[in-house]
């Protein structure tokens, strides 16, 4: 889509670079990863395809080895001791863990491992819209304290 549209999305690396971009007219976009399928169980192939993928949505609607989805049977919890690693490892390449689609006990998990900000980047509040996707109250305010310390 970049190429093809070379005069409107800019592919940029973080945040500096997304606001650069709009302040030049310009869509600032990240690359991103729509589900971990691709971090099985241990770390034998990178997490990270390309140094340029900024955010990984933790899983999609399929229950993971090591995360529970929102829409499927939940079989953790929320992360395991793995899904933890995945976090960490995200943290510590600069990349932002996404929780849209991800089961409110993944969620809470992640919040709790992550030492940097999450996103939810096309979840909704569920007060909004109560569908099993969407960000629960508790989550939305504890987001919000992650967020500020």
């Amino acid at each position: 889509m970049i190429a093809r549209y070379p005069d409107r999305p800019r592919l940029r690396r973080d945040a500096d670079e997304v606001e650069r971009a709009m302040k030049g007219g310009r869509v600032g976009s990240l690359l991103g990863i729509e589900g971990g399928t691709r971090s099985r169980t241990r770390w034998g192939a990178p997490l990270v395809p390309r140094p340029r993928v900024r955010y990984m949505t933790l899983t999609h609607g399929k229950t993971l080895d090591w995360a529970d989805s929102a829409t499927d049977a939940h079989r953790h919890g929320g992360l395991t001791r793995f899904g933890e690693e995945v976090v960490r490892e995200m943290n510590r390449l600069g990349m932002l863990v996404d929780l849209s689609h991800a089961s409110d006990e993944t969620m809470e998990d992640a919040l709790r491992v992550s030492e940097a900000p999450v996103l939810f980047s096309h979840s909704s509040a569920r007060a909004v819209c109560d569908h099993p996707r969407n960000v629960p109250t508790p989550s939305s305010r504890r987001r919000r304290r992650t967020a500020a310390s």
